[in-house]
């Protein structure tokens, strides 16, 4: 479908809006998480600050090139359900916009005072915000209702466990160096001088992880949106991956008649198996999590509908750019059912736990998907932001968390703790902050190295820290009714 056939000139310039909003919240990003990668090889002279930005922002092409787009669908799944599967609505766009205006505001602010603090959760605050916020303004909605507290859980174990991985691992890394290497110079602060090459290439090396690591997960957060952005403005394009080959569609399709089979076993005696309103009770059951007589009819009913519309297709370029649309929530509400479902334990037959586990990994390549060239505009974002503000954040890093200057061991200790902790939660598809993980190994190795630790410094960050959360719940609630009622009665969109 021709790109510029879907777009109208207020769609356009919609759109334009939109992916520079998305692109300014990871210029931004770059400010405060890729700042933290180069720290320490700006800091101990390792490398020039242009030097050190460009060989960081490569790596973290790399990294975001590479990864699997895991972390940004699960801040997707954090969001309201009728505001994903609706995302050409009015409603939909709004929750974007206050998503990153809130998030940008936050990270701009704290930047300016100098204070590493996290885009993980200035973003996952404004998601929590906008969720308060459409269960308050939407009809029949209890307050809180349609916030994906499960996740919202699952996330901030992730972000509260990682600032004490990055402290204690930090410092027993530092303290088992001091026992097995030997070497004075390893301890000293830069002071100005170059190091010698071997510990150049150790502290290269770490910047390299971190870099690479932070591109495969905090790089994804804006992926997610901009994919959003995307669905909803040209749906013919981007709801559905078009590049699936006919292989792997009719695969899906027959994947799809076996689940009816199961579906259809689990739909109570007496209940009827079609479901007049099957996306909202499964939009119900997604934002409540409470599975009753009718979330396996619905279950049932649209995924018959998903089998009929895959019936006889070998492509989804056939289908019109309304069908796809349609497709896409229904294939997007199944597959997240399902996974709820899996997790309380409502298939216990091994056969068809295979079946159904199967299937939904087919569904999700269907909707779970990011083109290149987001990737490479997120990563060129990223890598602008760190070479314009990099200075505020790698000052603090390298001179306030400790009463002494960071030493090539101290620095080497807490990338290498990051660039770990990063890896193993993008490979379980968690968002966790850089700038938490390696602040907190940093001042790990302080206390490790007894240098002492500025208490003012810590006080503001740990301000920063928690006041990220609630103030940024108040920015994502007010920017999105705000939004609402800009995009309804200015606007006149629906």
């Amino acid at each position: 479908m021709d790109f510029f056939g879907e777009l109208t000139l207020f769609n356009g310039l919609f759109l334009l809006l939109a992916l520079g909003l998305a692109l300014s919240f990871e210029f931004v990003n770059g400010f405060h998480d890729t700042a933290n990668a180069v720290a320490t090889v700006i800091y101990t002279h390792t490398l020039k600050p242009t030097y050190a930005v460009v060989w960081s922002g490569c790596w973290n092409l790399l990294g975001v090139l590479s990864s699997t787009g895991a972390v940004a669908f699960g801040i997707i799944a954090l969001l309201p359900v009728e505001l994903v599967v609706n995302a050409g609505s009015a409603a939909g766009f709004a929750m974007v916009f206050s998503l990153l205006i809130s998030a940008i505001i936050w990270n701009l602010g704290t930047w300016y005072l100098g204070l590493p603090a996290s885009s993980s959760h200035t973003l996952i605050g404004s998601i929590m915000g906008v969720g308060l916020a459409n269960s308050m303004l939407s009809a029949g909605h209890a307050f809180g209702e349609g916030v994906n507290w499960s996740k919202v859980q699952e996330v901030f174990t992730s972000l509260l466990v990682s600032p004490i991985v990055g402290f204690f691992c930090a410092a027993g890394l530092l303290l088992l160096a001091k026992a097995t290497i030997h070497r004075p110079e390893l301890y000293r602060s830069p002071e100005g001088r170059v190091p010698p090459m071997w510990i150049r290439g150790l502290l290269m090396l770490t910047c390299t992880g971190v870099s690479f690591a932070h591109g495969s997960n905090d790089g994804q957060k804006g992926m997610g949106l901009i994919m959003l952005i995307l669905i909803g403005i040209l749906p013919g394009i981007y709801a559905l991956n078009l590049n699936l080959d006919a292989a792997t569609v009719k695969g899906l399709s027959a994947a799809s008649q076996s689940a009816i089979v199961v579906f259809d076993k689990h739909v109570p005696p007496g209940v009827s198996q079609q479901s007049k309103n099957a996306s909202n009770d499964l939009s119900t059951f997604l934002q409540t999590g409470n599975a009753n007589e009718k979330t396996f009819a619905a279950l049932s009913t649209e995924n018959h509908t998903i089998a009929n519309k895959l019936t006889g297709k070998t492509n989804f370029k056939a289908l019109s750019s309304e069908e796809r649309r349609s497709l896409r929530s229904e294939i997007y509400l199944v597959s997240k059912t399902l996974g709820k479902l899996d997790k309380q334990n409502k298939f216990t037959d091994a056969s068809e736990k295979k079946i159904l586990g199967d299937y939904k990994h087919q569904l999700e390549a269907v909707t779970e998907f990011i083109p290149d060239w987001v990737k490479v505009a997120v990563a060129f974002s990223l890598g602008i932001g760190t070479m314009i503000g990099w200075k505020r954040i790698v000052v603090t890093v390298g001179e306030k968390i400790g009463k002494d200057h960071l030493t090539y061991a101290q620095g080497a200790s807490a990338e290498l703790v990051a660039m770990a902790t990063i890896a193993a939660a993008d490979h379980y598809g968690l968002p966790v902050s850089t700038t938490h993980v390696l602040s907190s190994g940093v001042a790990g190795t302080m206390a490790a190295n007894r240098s002492g630790l500025q208490m003012d410094t810590l006080r503001n960050l740990l301000l920063a820290w928690v006041l990220t959360l609630p103030v940024c719940v108040l920015l994502g609630a007010a920017t999105f009714s705000a939004s609402l009622f800009f995009l309804f009665n200015v606007l006149g969109l629906k």
